[in-house]
């Protein structure tokens, strides 16, 4: 399951997350490289808390799979390889996976809140 979103492209990131079985794969992909890919750039990055809480977001059992699709697809560009700006790329190689993260925290707003505070 791991490798249905191993080699995404960009285009695939407008259809992979139309159903409550595609958002369960994301949410695999994403238990098995969020915290590497935490552990790798934690230090580098000013939104770690900001992941974390949406994840914490992600696995609630309360959290409809339609709102969830937004997160799931947000922490998998997160962790995708494919990035329009590549994040090994010195000072801005982060600049669009905050862009997105940033994105979602304002549009879920005050409903995160919760769950920072599980951090």
């Amino acid at each position: 399951m791991k490798d249905d979103f191993k080699n995404l492209d960009k285009d695939d990131f407008e259809d992979i997350f139309d159903s409550p079985e595609k958002i369960e794969r994301g949410e695999e992909y994403i238990e098995d490289g969020l915290w590497n890919k935490i552990e790798r750039v934690g230090k580098k990055i000013s939104f770690a808390r900001d992941i974390a809480a949406l994840y914490n977001y992600m696995i609630s059992p309360r959290i409809s799979w339609h709102r969830k699709a937004i997160v799931v697809g947000a922490l998998v560009y997160f962790i995708s390889p494919i990035d329009t700006i590549p994040d090994i790329a010195p000072l801005v190689g982060y600049l669009d996976d905050l862009g997105v993260v940033t994105a979602v925290l304002k549009f879920l707003g005050s409903e995160l809140i919760p769950f920072y505070e599980k951090q």
